[in-house]
């Protein structure tokens, strides 16, 4: 294909997603600058390429058997020589371990690899998605965060006796160590939970294998630490 005719094979393809996934939340173009440019190479049959890839988000929800929604984000960037050569794909969902999304990521590209060689992908990559990415998801090993403010000598002795507990692996993912001058005053200041305790945040009762992470973005960002949520997950929260 020459530049124009692969330019024309993107844009049709973008269109053909804006009038599928009309939603807001489905289909989201995050450079528009892009995609301009490339509308302008299709209209002038230019040779010229665009300075930059044509970036965007799908959204996919597929229905849990338990009734419960987990959401997948694929990210695009299109290659310039898109569909000659596979656009770049990244998958991410909050459900998903860091161990998981690098597994089921190398799956979609093998995958695309065998059955898309210079063909428009994208509607499959989405179907692959929608079809196999719950098997990622590991309901009974699910992880969940432990977070803790204390002084050091306090601090070790909860690590020492939450990892005694039954646990299939359990590990400290970020510390932050501050010296208070001021005594208890500043430490109780400095005190993000006054107690220790389990939280559990699920908008479907007993119902759902997952938990509600909006809510448990919310009541992180109420005590000033909304930044272990990207920490833990990868994510930004909402």
């Amino acid at each position: 294909m020459t530049n124009w005719e692969e330019a024309e094979v993107q844009i049709s393809e973008l269109d053909l997603l804006s009038s599928m996934f009309p939603g807001e939340d489905e289909f989201i173009v995050t450079d528009q600058l892009a995609l301009a440019e490339l509308k302008c190479c299709v209209e002038n049959q230019s040779s010229e390429m665009p300075s930059s890839k044509v970036q965007f988000t799908l959204n996919v929800k597929p229905q849990v058997p338990d009734a419960t929604m987990v959401e997948f984000s694929l990210f695009f960037a299109l290659p310039l020589k898109y569909p000659t050569i596979l656009p770049e794909i990244t998958v991410r969902s909050p459900s998903l371990s860091r161990s998981q999304q690098i597994r089921l990521n190398t799956d979609l590209k093998n995958y695309l690899i065998r059955n898309c060689s210079s063909e428009p992908c994208v509607l499959s990559a989405r179907e692959w998605v929608k079809d196999h990415a719950l098997a990622y998801i590991d309901k009974e090993t699910s992880s969940s965060p432990v977070v803790t403010s204390s002084s050091m000598e306090t601090e070790d002795a909860i690590f020492t006796r939450v990892r005694k507990l039954t646990w299939k692996r359990i590990l400290i993912r970020h510390r932050e160590d501050m010296s208070l001058e001021a005594g208890h005053v500043e430490i109780k200041k400095q005190r993000k939970f006054s107690s220790f305790e389990e939280k559990v945040f699920d908008a479907h009762g007993n119902r759902g294998n997952h938990m509600d992470l909006g809510q448990l973005y919310h009541f992180l960002d109420e005590r000033g630490c909304a930044d272990i949520f990207q920490m833990y997950f990868g994510v930004e929260g909402r």
